[in-house]
């Protein structure tokens, strides 16, 4: 991890707010360079105390104009941290306001089974003929779809990361580097069996090696499985679709139909959510919500529910209608 350069009258003090942060299991690498640029902005500011004050962070604010929305954003949220943590032994230290920033988020979409399916098979057909990587393009979709797994949890999965006999992935390299267990379903674990069996006869295979492995015998990359997405959705005519499909949406999709599949159960939803949010990698259920789109069918079981819970409690009470 390199080293921070910070110069500033507040740089032990931010060092020691950044040594904290990393001891509650935060990685803090991104948010710690950002600060890095707040002590280099101080550095040069004519402070008159060694504390923040409303007029730093507002000039702090102003040089950051040429910024886009949601980079001032992360710059000045990491800035408010450090002033709670501040306050915390000053009562004289200035905590900035949030700064209001309202995102233009990408509308996920929703895959359907018949889309899936055939994804799957685009995926089954790609160049070169006996090599893996058509094998290991359906095996990481399938594995997305059926998991909502991210990206980039998926691609670090390593051989060893498998347990066959307890039907369960570990993701150690999760979000915010936060470990956690993934159940499987028995069709997946099958499914990644059935990988694994081209795949063991590739160098590298040992414990500690890529699960999914790229033509060059690598570990799969951001960009090639991007590129390689992209293709996919032009073989099975997609790509014009609007919201535009993402891979990531995968993961949307897993949420919904999971949540439209405990509607079908009859599962008391409110309490399943936090199942939900853990198997996702969530810190909170509000991160999980962003993930529950409403379709058609969705929609259409919260009908349901609604019509047999007004037809048993409340009719009943009301009277005839």
């Amino acid at each position: 991890m390199n080293r921070l350069h910070l110069h500033s009258c507040l740089a032990e003090s931010i060092q020691r707010f950044i040594d904290l942060r990393r001891l509650s299991g935060t990685d803090y690498h991104s948010q710690a360079k950002l600060l890095e640029y707040f002590d280099r902005f101080i550095a040069e500011y004519p402070l008159t105390e060694p504390r923040i004050t409303r007029q730093i962070t507002d000039a702090y604010r102003q040089s950051l104009a040429g910024l886009a929305p949601a980079t001032r954003a992360n710059r000045c949220s990491v800035v408010r941290q450090l002033g709670e943590y501040l306050a915390a032994s000053d009562p004289l230290g200035y905590v900035p306001e949030p700064l209001r920033f309202t995102a233009s988020p990408h509308q996920p979409y929703i895959y359907t089974g018949a889309e899936v399916r055939a994804l799957l098979a685009a995926a089954a057909e790609l160049p070169p003929p006996g090599s893996l990587r058509p094998h290991t393009c359906r095996t990481l979709l399938g594995l997305l779809y059926s998991t909502g797994l991210r990206v980039g949890e998926a691609c670090a999965l390593n051989l060893e990361d498998f347990h066959r006999a307890e039907q369960r992935l570990y993701v150690a390299a999760g979000k915010f580097h936060k470990a956690r267990w993934v159940p499987l379903a028995p069709s997946t674990c099958q499914a990644l069996q059935r990988y694994l069996e081209p795949r063991w006869r590739c160098i590298p295979n040992a414990p500690d090696a890529p699960l999914l492995l790229n033509l060059r015998g690598r570990r799969l990359r951001h960009a090639s499985v991007h590129r390689d997405f992209q293709q996919l959705l032009r073989r099975c005519a997609m790509s014009a679709k609007r919201p535009r499909p993402r891979i990531h949406d995968l993961r949307h999709t897993f949420a919904v139909d999971r949540l439209l599949a405990w509607y079908r159960d009859g599962q008391d939803i409110n309490a399943r959510l936090p199942a939900l949010a853990t198997y996702l990698g969530h810190v909170s259920i509000r991160s999980t919500q962003v993930y529950l789109r409403p379709t058609a069918e969705l929609l259409g079981q919260v009908n349901e529910r609604f019509h047999d819970h007004f037809l048993e409690k409340v009719k009943p009470q009301g009277g005839p209608t």
